[in-house]
């Protein structure tokens, strides 16, 4: 059943029951062994062997991201132990003048925040959560922001891992240079843009609708924190910290994965800043960084006694506590991408040749990559595996009009994102509910409404792009349609 049509019945069915029934985990675990129950030909004992099989090789391969989140988690137990995210809440709550001022605070941290979406999630979430709290921000509320502000934000910045995901996606042998042909897709990237502009309007108005504004009447006003995020005696501060015991550890964090993208790049070896992030492993990089920080944690609160030895040792299991449930769920997500990629069902395979069948229509191909990646990042939960897969087959449908590849391969990181955005089992969505500490499916399921607006507009203006061929002519239909639709819902929907 290796690409066919059939590929795509695990993430379907896991999809639905985790958006059914709320169970997340068990519904990620169905999926992973009917797809591999159907790899092996139906063996049930052939299946179980493939699924552990595969989620080895998953884990093994992504356990640069499992310790940069153990560590990260350390850090942030750390710092709440510490009483200086208690005492940054104290400020920001004198200082912030209610939601909205919250809310955009915590946009723009998120925009500042762009050389990686993994590392935005969990920054933003923990900087801002207390804030947000304070104001009875619903933990869904804070969650689309923190996602809304990640994979968007990144795949429109140049210096970013995502901007090296996307280099390194072109074919070998291609003559294209990568970097210049992911710079003139940043203007053309009509969903990141659009979700930035959709987030201003949604604050500006102090408003919502569909899922998010029913999930926020049901909230009554009262922050509802969900139970395996509920903090206990021991989360609660013992130090004596103040906001620049905050403030540090969180500046040297970023310059020191900022650092550690450089190095991995080659920084050190005589390259560039450019030809290093594009070379960075951005994984390696996030461990190098959270590890300094770490390190400069414990050497800015032990010596000046902000908390003892002891309690500091006792954050390394804290964190890790934390951390259990977005590292659960990657992992089962890892195995699912794993059961449908190249190796097994490759899925991929079969989206490809579907899309190089049917790409006769030139004008059409913008919104037609631009469909196919959103149906492929929602099925698979990988924005950077459904522009690995797509832009090649971009690069060789269109090879002899320059204008056009620019505007299709621009679709497909468009599409990308916003599959992404609307897929449960997307890492980026899971770690977006992981920093805010909410329910991962009341996340997914209040975006949803939100992606679509946003995914139906950028339709209808790659459409457009594709007929008279003019980026510019295309964006401008998109956003005055998006701003329709979403003020027309704010209006006479922000009820329902």
């Amino acid at each position: 059943m290796s690409e066919t049509i059939w590929s795509l019945l695990p993430p379907v069915v896991t999809i639905i029951l985790a958006l059914a029934t709320k169970e997340v985990y068990m519904s990620l675990a169905i999926g992973i062994f009917m797809g591999a129950f159907m790899f092996t030909g139906f063996s049930v004992l052939g299946a179980i062997d493939t699924m552990f099989k595969i989620m080895s090789d998953k884990v093994g391969g992504n356990v640069y991201i499992l310790v940069f989140l153990v560590l990260l988690g350390i850090m942030v137990a750390a710092i709440q132990k510490s009483g200086a995210s208690q005492a940054y809440g104290d400020y920001a709550a004198r200082t912030i003048k209610g939601k909205k001022s919250a809310l955009f605070v915590t946009m723009v941290l998120g925009v500042l925040i762009f050389i990686d979406d993994y590392f935005n999630c969990l920054t933003v979430g923990t900087v801002m959560r207390p804030v947000t709290d304070r104001f009875k921000i619903t933990r869904a509320k804070l969650a689309y922001i923190i996602d809304a502000t990640a994979a968007p934000v990144c795949i429109i910045a140049p210096v970013s891992s995502w901007a090296a995901a996307v280099t390194s996606s072109l074919p070998e042998g291609s003559e294209i240079d990568g970097f210049a042909l992911f710079l003139s897709t940043i203007p053309l990237n009509l969903y990141a843009w659009l979700t930035v502009i959709f987030m201003l309007v949604l604050i500006w108005s102090g408003k919502d609708f569909s899922r998010m504004a029913g999930f926020e009447r049901k909230s009554g006003g009262t922050l509802v924190i969900p139970e395996e995020y509920a903090d206990d005696e021991s989360s609660a501060p013992v130090g004596n910290g103040r906001i620049i015991d905050l403030v540090l550890p969180l500046f040297v964090l970023i310059c020191g994965c900022i650092f550690g993208m450089l190095y991995t790049g080659g920084i050190l070896e005589g390259k560039g800043v450019a030809d290093a992030f594009a070379n960075c492993e951005s994984a390696r990089g996030l461990v190098i960084g959270s590890f300094i920080a770490l390190v400069f944690t414990f050497v800015l609160y032990i010596p000046r006694k902000v908390l003892s030895f002891g309690t500091f040792c006792s954050c390394f299991g804290e964190g890790f506590k934390q951390m259990t449930s977005a590292i659960m769920i990657l992992t089962l997500a890892w195995t699912l991408s794993g059961v449908v990629g190249k190796e097994y069902l490759n899925i991929g395979g079969y989206v490809g040749n579907v899309v190089s069948d049917n790409a006769s229509v030139a004008i059409m191909l913008p919104a037609l990559f631009f469909l196919v990646a959103i149906g492929l990042a929602f099925a698979t939960g990988t924005s950077w595996g459904t522009f690995g897969i797509l832009i090649p087959i971009v690069l060789a449908v269109v090879n002899n009009d320059q204008n056009l590849m620019v505007m299709t391969v621009a679709a497909v990181l468009a599409g990308s994102v916003g599959g992404d955005h609307i897929s449960p089992i997307s890492d980026t969505t899971i770690l977006a509910s992981a920093g805010a500490q909410c329910h991962h499916i009341d996340h997914v399921s209040t975006q949803i409404p939100y992606v679509m607006v946003v995914a139906s507009s950028c339709v209808v203006g790659y459409l457009v792009d594709g007929f008279t061929g003019n980026g510019l002519a295309g964006g401008v239909v998109a956003l005055v349609m998006m701003l329709a639709i979403q003020l027309f819902f704010l209006k006479f929907r922000s009820n329902v």
